[in-house]
C-alpha cells in the first residue's frame, strides 16, 4: 500500500492549474505551428501567427493564454493500492484549484448556483471524475475548460440504423453550428457509445489525448482522419474568418452500447485546448 498525503495533491493541482493556463502543451504548439505553415488563406496565416505570438507572450510574461481561464475539470486515475492520508481527495483537489486560481491571478468564473449565479470567488468547485485502476500511482489530469467552446457541445441520440454515416453527419453538424464561436482552429472530442452521460464524458476526455496521437482502432483512426479533412474543407478557418485550418485534430473515443442505441457526443475546444498531466 502506498500512502500519498493530501498536501502533495494540493500542491500539484495548484501548479497544474497555473501551468495549463500559462503554457500551451507541446503537442498543441506543434500542431499550431504546422497549421500556420500549411494554411492556404493569407488572412488565416496572419491569424495563426498572431495566436503563436500570443502564446509566446503568455509564457514569457507568465500570464494566461486566454482571459477565460476556464472551469477546472480534473480526471483522477488512482491505483487501488494507493491510500490518501490527511484528508479527503476531493477536498484536496478543490483546495489546489483554489490556490492555483488565486496565486496564479487566474479569472474566477464559477458561480455557486446555476440560477442564483453568485460567484464563488475562487473558481471552485472543480468538476472531478474518478477512475480506480491497477497499481500504486495517482494520475492527475487538469483540463481548464472555457465556455466559449463548451457552449458549442452537442449530444445526439442516434438510431443504430444511422450507423457510421450518421455519426459523421452528427459531428459535422456540431462543428458547422459552432462556427466561429468555438475560437477555431479547434480540437474536436467525440464520444461514441455507452449511454447519454458516458458518451459526453468520453468526448470530454478525448480532448486530453495528444493531438498527434490517433486511435489504436483502425476504423476509428480512419474516421478521425476523414472527419478532420472534411472539417477543414468547411471553410470556417482560423478565427472563423475563412481558411483551410478549422480543426487541428479530431479525437474519438468509443464504448460498448445498448442494441437500441447509438449515442454520440461532441465536445469542442478552442485552439488552446489546455490540459496538464502528472503522475504521483
Amino acid at each position: 500500500m502506498r500512502i500519498i498525503h493530501v498536501d502533495e495533491i494540493v500542491e500539484n493541482v495548484k501548479e497544474m492549474c497555473i501551468e495549463a493556463n500559462y503554457y500551451l502543451g507541446s503537442d498543441m504548439k506543434e500542431a499550431l505551428v504546422n497549421a500556420g505553415n500549411g494554411e492556404k488563406s493569407p488572412l488565416g496565416v496572419q491569424i495563426l501567427h498572431q495566436l503563436e505570438e500570443n502564446l509566446e507572450i503568455a509564457a514569457k510574461d507568465r500570464i494566461p493564454i486566454c482571459q477565460d481561464t476556464g472551469m477546472a475539470v480534473v480526471f483522477i486515475e488512482m491505483g487501488q493500492e494507493v491510500h490518501i492520508e490527511g484528508g479527503l481527495l476531493g477536498d484536496a483537489i478543490n483546495e489546489g484549484v483554489r490556490r492555483g486560481y488565486q496565486e496564479g491571478y487566474l479569472r474566477k468564473s464559477v458561480v455557486g448556483d446555476p440560477i442564483a449565479r453568485e460567484n464563488t470567488k475562487d473558481n471552485t468547485p472543480a468538476v472531478i471524475y474518478y477512475d480506480i485502476t491497477a497499481g500504486n500511482s495517482l494520475k492527475i489530469t487538469v483540463a481548464p475548460k472555457g465556455f466559449g467552446s463548451e457552449n458549442m457541445s452537442r449530444i445526439f441520440m442516434l438510431k443504430p440504423a444511422e450507423g457510421i454515416e450518421g455519426v459523421k453527419s452528427a459531428v459535422l453538424t456540431a462543428v458547422r453550428e459552432a462556427g466561429p464561436n468555438a475560437c477555431p482552429p479547434m480540437v474536436v472530442g467525440v464520444g461514441i457509445g455507452g449511454t447519454f452521460e458516458k458518451c459526453a464524458l468520453m468526448a470530454k476526455k478525448a480532448l486530453t489525448r495528444p493531438v498527434s496521437q490517433r486511435s489504436g482502432i483502425p476504423y476509428i483512426r480512419e474516421l478521425e482522419e476523414e472527419l478532420l479533412e472534411k472539417i477543414n474543407q468547411s471553410g470556417i478557418g482560423p478565427g472563423g474568418l475563412g481558411g483551410s485550418t478549422t480543426a487541428l485534430a479530431v479525437n474519438v473515443n468509443t464504448y460498448p452500447t445498448h442494441i437500441a442505441g447509438l449515442p454520440v457526443a461532441v465536445n469542442i475546444c478552442c485552439h488552446v485546448n489546455r490540459h496538464c498531466v502528472r503522475i504521483l
